[in-house]
C-alpha cells in the first residue's frame, strides 16, 4: 500500500496570515489547487486555508433561530457560530479565514488512512509532517491520481 511520503506534493504552496483573500483566490486558481498550508515567518505550520473558506465569504449568513419564553431569549443553535460566519464574511486576509491547528500526517501514514481522513473528517488539504517540520501536502486530487495509476 503506498504511503503519503510517496504521492505528496512536495513543492509545497504556502500562504501567511498576512496574505491578502484575493491573493491567495489568485494563487489557488493559477495553480490549481484547492488549499494551502498557512505557515509563520519561520515555516511553522499554523493551519490550512482552503476553497471552502472562500466561498464562505460569499453565502449568506444564517441567523440563529431563537425562541422568547418569560423575557428570557433561547437561542435553539450556537451563536458562536454565527460570530465565526460573521468573521469569515468581513475576513480581508487568510488570519481571519483560515482553520488553524488542523488535520495533518506523516509521511508513512498510508493510502487508505489518507483517503478515511479525508471522507469522514471532509478534509480536502492534509499537510505531510516530519515531526514539527512540513514536508509535502495531500490534497484530494493526489489521491484520485492515485487510484487511477
Amino acid at each position: 500500500m503506498q504511503k503519503a511520503k510517496e504521492i505528496m506534493s512536495v513543492k509545497v504552496i504556502t500562504v501567511t496570515p498576512e496574505t491578502s483573500v484575493t491573493d491567495l483566490a489568485r494563487l489557488l486558481a493559477s495553480h490549481n489547487i484547492g488549499g494551502a498550508p498557512v505557515v509563520d515567518a519561520s515555516g511553522s505550520l499554523l493551519g490550512v486555508v482552503t476553497e471552502n473558506d472562500l466561498i464562505d465569504q460569499t453565502k449568506k449568513i444564517h441567523i440563529p433561530t431563537v425562541i422568547a419564553i418569560l423575557d428570557s431569549l433561547i437561542f435553539l443553535e450556537r451563536p458562536n457560530k454565527m460570530e465565526k460566519d460573521i468573521r469569515k464574511f468581513a475576513g480581508s486576509t487568510v488570519a481571519d479565514i483560515y482553520t488553524k491547528n488542523p488535520l495533518t500526517v506523516d509521511e508513512e501514514t498510508p493510502l487508505d488512512e489518507l483517503a478515511t481522513i479525508m471522507a469522514e473528517k471532509n478534509v480536502h488539504t492534509l499537510p505531510v509532517m516530519r515531526g514539527e517540520q512540513l514536508v509535502g501536502v495531500i490534497g484530494k486530487g493526489d489521491i484520485i491520481k492515485t487510484l487511477i495509476s
